[in-house]
């Protein structure tokens, strides 16, 4: 239409990755905001993860009392269980500076496969935590408000 922009549809690597083209001050506002957003909500799971897996999990599982199997015999066994929880939520905070880092856009090709791939991973936890929680995890509404989030950049203008 005569006065409007044509818009390239979303491709992957149809000459190299995402299609790129500038986006309008709205569409970029709006992006930085939904990339802020999944930041937000990635730290957060992040920090709710290591404070309620330490209090409600962690912590009764490696209790004396509470001890079973290699849990009670092996005092390696239980400072890797620990850490292991607790570098989960140092993956998620990473992942929360990628978001922060790609916000301020037009996102670059790399950018765009980068942002492509953390909605996946995003959609994809969501999925498996509400499948095998069948629900009942709290985490699920999160993970897919993530994804969605990350998706909005992707979905409003290519790039």
């Amino acid at each position: 239409m005569i006065g409007q922009e044509s818009r390239p549809p979303l491709s992957i690597d149809a000459g190299y990755a995402l299609s790129i083209r500038s986006r309008t001050g709205e569409e970029r506002t709006m992006a930085h905001a939904c990339l802020l957003t999944a930041a937000g909500l990635t730290a957060l799971i992040g920090l709710i993860h290591s404070w309620l897996g330490e209090r409600r999990l962690i912590g009764p599982l490696l209790a004396p009392a509470t001890r079973r199997g290699l849990l009670r015999e092996s005092r390696f066994a239980r400072r890797v269980l620990r850490y292991a929880w607790h570098l989960t939520s140092v993956a998620w905070w990473a992942l929360a500076a990628i978001f922060v880092v790609l916000a301020p856009a037009p996102l670059t090709p790399p950018g765009g496969r980068i942002l492509a791939i953390l909605v996946v991973t995003f959609l994809l936890t969501g999925l498996v935590v509400l499948i095998s929680s069948r629900g009942r995890h709290l985490a699920w509404p999160l993970f897919l408000a993530i994804a969605a989030a990350a998706a909005a950049p992707l979905l409003l203008g290519g790039s």
